[in-house]
């Protein structure tokens, strides 16, 4: 879809709700679009699923991917997995992805990538896919072939923990949601204090929304309230750009910011605030602009490839907006991926 149809077809949309009296004040309600949206998303994630269990990047086999699924082969098949439990769709070859995530695990308990640009063997590989591989193996209803939690343990030998980018932070408590277990009080002793002599009086870490987001995520999976959480809105407010995105640095360090900063506004923000309303709005069409197609996402707008990356986040994001629904009745939604189908209104805690 060209820009122009996009924003015909939407506006033309929204236009017949008003006349129906379908469209609420302040929020999307556009069921024939958000089931036009989730269509061409469900027809995209069944093009890039492979007989063996495994999801291609993109539709191209040649196309490598970008961000987490040029990075690790597991991060597909996760992603493809999680979206798939959200909306209540069949996935493509249960039975052998379930098989490709086993097969990925070794017996020192770490999974790895059989595909990807990230060195499998260092620390940050094994934290992502271990953690992405028991996610995608629950929403499978599998259990890991190993105890993985030799590579948790390393991190807290000492303090390398604190070698890990702070977009790492919420690796953590996700992990032992997903493995059903209590995360060790250490752990979370250790985690906060860390979060908190990074957070700068702003509310943000590393002053970049993704840090921040990873911090908040951190919180709402512990239970606990989210430190300096309304200036975390107020500056996820202040950032939105005029064109909906938060694209403040290079793409490659913003490339989630979008479902980054509705993840705060989502958990963290009064649902009722105008100035909220108006970013969801800004957002879910900046987010649309950037569906092609074949039915996926990119990043951005005039990226041209669909990636399963993109589609992951660009879909969470329009949930985490309120244009797309999950299912009814979600169990275990704090697993599903980073957050995105997470209610607001709920606890959770793995401590």
């Amino acid at each position: 879809m060209d820009a122009t149809n996009h924003i015909n077809r939407r506006q033309f949309v929204h236009q017949a709700a008003i006349v129906t009296g379908a469209l609420s004040l302040g929020l999307y309600s556009c069921s024939q679009e958000e089931n036009e949206v989730l269509k061409a998303v469900r027809e995209f994630i069944y093009k890039v699923a492979n007989e063996d269990g495994s999801f291609r990047p993109g539709i191209d086999p040649a196309y490598k991917g970008n961000s987490d699924t040029g990075l690790s082969g597991i991060a597909a098949p996760t992603y493809a997995t999680i979206l798939c439990e959200t909306f209540g769709w069949n996935i493509p070859h249960p039975d052998t992805t379930a098989a490709y995530f086993l097969n990925c695990q070794k017996p020192d308990g770490a999974f790895y990538a059989p595909t990807g640009s990230m060195d499998m063997n260092a620390p940050l590989a094994k934290l992502y896919n271990t953690t992405q591989g028991i996610v995608a193996l629950r929403l499978l209803g599998q259990n890991p072939k190993y105890d993985p939690m030799p590579v948790i343990d390393y991190f807290f030998e000492g303090e390398e923990f604190k070698d890990l980018p702070l977009y790492t932070t919420s690796f953590f408590p996700l992990f032992f949601c997903a493995l059903g277990e209590s995360m060790p009080d250490y752990i979370d002793e250790r985690m906060r204090a860390y979060i908190l002599d990074e957070q700068k009086e702003d509310g943000y870490l590393q002053n970049h929304v993704a840090a921040t987001f990873h911090a908040a995520h951190y919180f709402r999976l512990v239970g606990e309230p989210t430190p300096k959480a309304t200036l975390m809105v107020n500056r996820v407010l202040e950032d939105q750009q005029e064109d909906g995105s938060w694209h403040l640095f290079e793409p490659d360090w913003d490339v989630h910011a979008c479902f980054d900063a509705l993840f705060i506004l989502r958990q963290l923000a009064n649902q009722d605030d105008p100035k909220v309303l108006e970013a969801y709005k800004k957002a879910t069409d900046w987010i649309l602009s950037c569906q092609k197609p074949d039915g996926g996402f990119t990043h951005f707008p005039d990226w041209k490839d669909s990636d399963m990356d993109a589609v992951y986040f660009q879909v969470g994001g329009l949930v985490e907006a309120g244009f797309l629904k999950p299912q009814k009745n979600l169990f275990n939604e704090e697993i599903m991926g980073w957050g995105h189908a997470m209610d607001p209104k709920k606890e959770y805690s793995c401590i």
